[in-house]
């Protein structure tokens, strides 16, 4: 598994995907330490490690540092997950603390 992070407002974790599995491509839009934000970063990653391990990308941005980025995606409400690949796109906000909920959301279940 190859993983790599960068640090300057997005934390990218890319990991190669398994040689049958779809690669999920994920962005989730944060604000900073904020209790909601950094439960909606520990929620994702835990659902990635489990249901996708070896077949995703995440990119965590905080739309403090990446304002810009956060306009172009018409982002309304944080945390917001954004499932970019496979399609369709897919938008769950808030917390992802409800685990069916975000499975359903991308097409896990």
């Amino acid at each position: 598994m190859t993983m790599s992070k960068k640090i300057r407002g997005k934390v990218n974790v890319k990991v190669e995907p398994e040689a049958n599995g779809e690669k999920y491509m994920l962005q989730l839009f944060v604000t900073g330490i904020l209790p909601n934000s950094t439960r909606a970063i520990e929620n994702i990653n835990a659902i990635c490690e489990k249901y996708l391990e070896g077949r995703y990308e995440l990119e965590i941005i905080d739309i403090y540092q990446q304002p810009a980025l956060a306009l172009s995606e018409n982002i309304v409400a944080i945390p917001v997950l954004i499932k970019k690949s496979p399609l369709p796109e897919e938008r769950l906000i808030g917390d992802l603390s409800n685990r069916e909920r975000v499975l359903k959301g991308l097409h896990l279940t």
